[in-house]
C-alpha cells in the first residue's frame, strides 16, 4: 500500500513539476521576447510607418444578443486610426434588439452585397449599410454560430486580411496598426497573427474608448486579471517567440484570408473554433512544406469584459476546456510527429500536459496525496514536495509574470493596483485554483458526452464597468 501511494504521489509531483518547469521556460522566452522587440513607437508614429504599407483590414464581428454593448462597440471600431479597414457587423440570428439598436443607432438601410460562396454558412437575410458610413456592413444571417458567423464574413469581405473580433471587445485605437505589423515586415510568411486580451471590468469607458484603468472590485474579475496575464504575456507570448503558438484569441486575431479559405475556414461542431483554426493553418502549410509565421504581438490591446458571476464563468471555463480537448482529438495525429517539426512536440506537448492531463492528474493530487499523508500510506516530505508544487510555484509563476509586465509594459498606472494584483496572485492558489479545475473536470465530462451547447454568457454592458 505504501508503495502504491508513493507511485500516486510521484505520478501527482511530477506532472506537477513539468508544468512549472514549462511554464518558467514560457517566462525566459516571454522575457527574451519582450526584452529584444523593437522600441514599441507612438502611435502617430506608427501611422507613419505604416500608412502606405498598410494593407485593407476586414474587422470582422460576430455578435448575438449582444444589445447591452453592440453600438459602443461599433463605434469603437470605426474609430480605429488604420488607413483602409472595413467593419463587419455580423448578427447571428440574435434573439434580442442587437440588429434594431444598431440600425437606430447608425441609420442603417438595406442594400446588396456580394457574397463569395467558398465557406459554408446559415442563411443571410440581407445587409444593412448607410453612404455616410461606408466602412460599416451590417450581416444579418440565420443563427449558425460563432464559426459559422465568422465564415459569413470571409465570404462577404473583400480584403486580403481580416481581423476575428468579439463585438462585446474594444480595441485600443492604434491596435490594428500594431498586430499587421508580421504582416508588413514579412509579407509572404505570416498568415496569422494575435494581440492581447485585456479585462475591461472597473475601467471608465467612454464613447467606445478606455479611457482610464482601473481595478475591479469583484473577486473574481480580479482573479481573471491574472489568467490574462498569465495566458497571454507570458504562454502566448513565448509560444509565438517559438513559433508553435496553438490559438489565437477568437477576440483579436489578425489571418490573411487566402490561407483560412484554404482549410475551409471555421470549423462547425466545436466549441474551439480559435484553436482549431490555427491547428488547421499549422497542418495545412507543414503538409505542403510551406514556409509560414503565426505570431503573437504583446502591444496591440482588445479590452474585454469578464464574468463576475461564479456560475457565468464556470460555464465559460468548462467551454473552454472543452474546446481544448476537441482540438486535441481532432488533430492528435499531429502529436510528437516528426512531419510537423516543433508544433507537433512542444505546441501539442504543452496542449497534452496543460488542458488534457493537467487538470485530471491535479484533481486527484488535491484528492489523494492529504488522505494518504492522513492515513499514513504517505511520509511527510511527499506531503511537503506536493504543496510546494501546487502552491509555491503556482504563486512564483504569478508574481513573475506581474513583474515581468510591470517591467516591460507599465500598464496599471498606480502602484495601489500592482499591490492588490499581487495579493490576487497569491491567494488565487489558496481555492480559486481548485474550483478552476472542477470547473475544468466539467469541460471533460462534458467532451466525454459530446456535449457541444455554448451555455448563456450575462453581460453588464461598458456602460456600468466603472462601478463593477
Amino acid at each position: 500500500m505504501v508503495a502504491s501511494a508513493e507511485a500516486v504521489a510521484v505520478v501527482v509531483i511530477v506532472t506537477g513539476l513539468l508544468q512549472v518547469g514549462f511554464y518558467v521556460f514560457q517566462l525566459l522566452f516571454a522575457a527574451i521576447a519582450l526584452s529584444t522587440r523593437p522600441p514599441v513607437p507612438r502611435g502617430a508614429t506608427l501611422w507613419r510607418r505604416y500608412s502606405d504599407q498598410a494593407p485593407p483590414i476586414s474587422l470582422l464581428a460576430p455578435a448575438f444578443n449582444e444589445e447591452l454593448t453592440v453600438v459602443e462597440s461599433v463605434r469603437s471600431l470605426l474609430a480605429l486610426h488604420y488607413p483602409h479597414f472595413e467593419v463587419l457587423l455580423i448578427n447571428d440570428g440574435s434573439k434580442d434588439g442587437t440588429l434594431a439598436r444598431v440600425i437606430d443607432a447608425f441609420g442603417l438601410q438595406r442594400v446588396e452585397r456580394y457574397i463569395d460562396d467558398r465557406l459554408e454558412h446559415a442563411n443571410i437575410r440581407g445587409f444593412y449599410a448607410n453612404p455616410a458610413l461606408p466602412r460599416l456592413l451590417v450581416i444579418d444571417k440565420q443563427n449558425g454560430g460563432k464559426a459559422d458567423a465568422l465564415n459569413a464574413g470571409i465570404n462577404c469581405c473583400r480584403t486580403p486580411l481580416f481581423c476575428a473580433i468579439d463585438a462585446d471587445s474594444i480595441l485600443e485605437t492604434d491596435a490594428l496598426l500594431r498586430v499587421v505589423r508580421p504582416f508588413i515586415d514579412d509579407p509572404n510568411l505570416t498568415i496569422a497573427a494575435g494581440g492581447t486580451i485585456r479585462i475591461a471590468n472597473g475601467c471608465i469607458i467612454d464613447s467606445g474608448r478606455v479611457v482610464r484603468i482601473h481595478l475591479p472590485r469583484n473577486f473574481l474579475a480580479l482573479v481573471q486579471i491574472m489568467e490574462y496575464l498569465r495566458a497571454f504575456l507570458m504562454a502566448r507570448l513565448a509560444l509565438g517567440k517559438m513559433q508553435v503558438l496553438t490559438v489565437i484569441s477568437g477576440a483579436f486575431g489578425l489571418f490573411r484570408r487566402q490561407e483560412v479559405v484554404e482549410v475551409g475556414g471555421y470549423s462547425h461542431g466545436t466549441v474551439g473554433e480559435d484553436m482549431e483554426l490555427v491547428l488547421k493553418l499549422h497542418r495545412h502549410m507543414r503538409d505542403l512544406k510551406r514556409p509560414y509565421r503565426i505570431d503573437f504581438i504583446a502591444e496591440p490591446v482588445c479590452w474585454t469584459e469578464c464574468p463576475e458571476d461564479a456560475k457565468v464563468l464556470g460555464r465559460q471555463r468548462s467551454r473552454w476546456q472543452r474546446g481544448a480537448l476537441e482540438c486535441f482529438a481532432k488533430h492528435k495525429s499531429m502529436a510528437f510527429n516528426p512531419r510537423y517539426g516543433r508544433i507537433g512536440f512542444l505546441g501539442f506537448g504543452q496542449i497534452l500536459l496543460v488542458d488534457v492531463v493537467g487538470p485530471l492528474i491535479e484533481v486527484f493530487g488535491y484528492l489523494l496525496v492529504p488522505l494518504l499523508y492522513a492515513l499514513g500510506l504517505l511520509a511527510l516530505p511527499w506531503l511537503l514536495a506536493f504543496l510546494a508544487v501546487t502552491f509555491t510555484f503556482g504563486v512564483f509563476v504569478s508574481v513573475a509574470t506581474l513583474i515581468l509586465e510591470e517591467v516591460q509594459l507599465r500598464r496599471f498606472p498606480r502602484a495601489r493596483d500592482l499591490a492588490v494584483l499581487t495579493f490576487v496572485a497569491v491567494v488565487e492558489n489558496f481555492g480559486y485554483r481548485q474550483l478552476s479545475n472542477f470547473w475544468r473536470l466539467q469541460g471533460w465530462w462534458q467532451f466525454v458526452r459530446k456535449q457541444q451547447s455554448w451555455g448563456t454568457m450575462t453581460r453588464k454592458g461598458f456602460g456600468s464597468a466603472a462601478s463593477s
